[in-house]
């Protein structure tokens, strides 16, 4: 069994005995760096970890909205259920919170079913999308997370899975939530973290007798978020919880946008006229060490701005990214007034023409 640390900072006081887990990741998305793994590339059954690729696949093919009705195929699976019964209608919407919250088998095995009365396609589907992820050691052999033979994937593949999952707000917001009430049922979420942990925000639990505790977690401090999954993991809850705090205790807030000046725009006179622009906002980001170099600020807007223009006028937005991803964002001004030029509206619409490329 090994342990690598693959990190620009240290989690000095997580050791290996601490953490219960036989296989598991932190995952920094931002930066796609992992911050402590665990035999993070081993085949393990997952459980009901599985569903959040059901989920995700049924988000890209049905509408939220949708209203099915139940097949008695689709009832009475073994494991966890949200009772469903035959007949009953039930929105995608609905499905998906059983699936999520519930952990619904019979939930998982509807929304698969809804595409062609089996779960063999939609199964085949999840494979062709673990393979589009990057997800090369996960297969799937059913949509809920029953063991079987062929039915296995990696922490890291997980972590990879959730990060992608989690840019999604309809499934965000389903698995940061506690409960939910709809279709008739009061769903409690079964991931005790968002109760214990200040910053949870999802995703996944579970459980077999062959995969053990199985915690697929996510959450976040100032707009910054991390992931963790642990396999095989007696003491799971504690486990992501020491991960995070040793993370975020690893992090520093980092100033990376000034409110002021952020430079000038060429003003479309018939002169060599400019305007000065601002920020109102400063900004400061959740940064480990080493993050400062991938971070980038760029100004969105015209290149060229034509009169009149206005002290206090939205010109553009300033972003801010970190690796290529954007982190932040935030209005920008012009500093002064700038009237048209004292010319017949004729001259100037010729140089606008001209600047334009427009030719009579």
């Amino acid at each position: 069994m090994s342990c690598a640390l693959f990190l620009c900072f240290c989690i000095t006081d997580v050791r290996a005995a601490d953490i219960s887990a036989e296989s598991g990741i932190l995952y920094d998305p931002l930066t796609e760096r992992i911050l402590w793994s665990r035999n993070e590339h081993e085949k393990m059954p997952m459980a009901s970890t599985t569903k959040i690729m059901t989920a995700l696949v049924a988000m890209s093919l049905y509408e939220p909205e949708s209203v099915v009705e139940i097949q008695p195929e689709w009832t009475g699976i073994e494991g966890s259920s949200m009772y469903l019964k035959p007949g009953e209608q039930l929105s995608v919407y609905d499905l998906l919170c059983g699936t999520l919250l519930m952990s619904g088998n019979d939930a998982a095995t509807a929304l698969a079913g809804i595409l062609t009365g089996n779960t063999e396609d939609f199964v085949e589907l999840m494979n062709r999308k673990a393979r589009r992820l990057g997800m090369e050691d996960t297969s799937y052999e059913n949509p809920s997370g029953l063991d079987g033979e062929h039915h296995y994937s990696t922490a890291y593949d997980m972590a990879v899975l959730a990060s992608e999952a989690m840019k999604y707000d309809d499934f965000r917001e389903i698995v940061s939530s506690r409960s939910i009430s709809t279709a008739g049922r009061t769903m409690s979420n079964h991931n005790k973290l968002l109760g214990m942990y200040d910053g949870a925000c999802g995703i996944k639990t579970g459980y077999t007798k062959k995969a053990g505790r199985c915690l697929v977690s996510a959450a976040e401090r100032q707009g910054r978020m991390l992931v963790a999954v642990t396999l095989s993991a007696p003491d799971d809850w504690n486990d992501h919880m020491a991960l995070y705090d040793q993370a975020f205790e690893s992090m520093t807030q980092t100033p990376v946008l000034e409110s002021g000046d952020m430079g000038e725009v060429y003003v479309a006179t018939g002169g060599n006229s400019s305007c000065g622009i601002y920020v109102q906002q400063s900004y400061s980001a959740l940064l480990f060490p080493g993050d400062e170099q991938k971070v980038s600020v760029s100004i969105e807007g015209p290149r060229i701005v034509y009169p009149p223009v206005y002290s206090g006028e939205k010109y553009g937005e300033a972003v801010v990214r970190l690796n290529g991803q954007e982190i932040f964002r935030t209005d920008v001004y012009f500093e002064s007034d700038v009237a048209l030029p004292q010319r017949d509206k004729g001259f100037f619409e010729k140089i606008k023409d001209r600047l334009c490329g427009v030719r009579n």
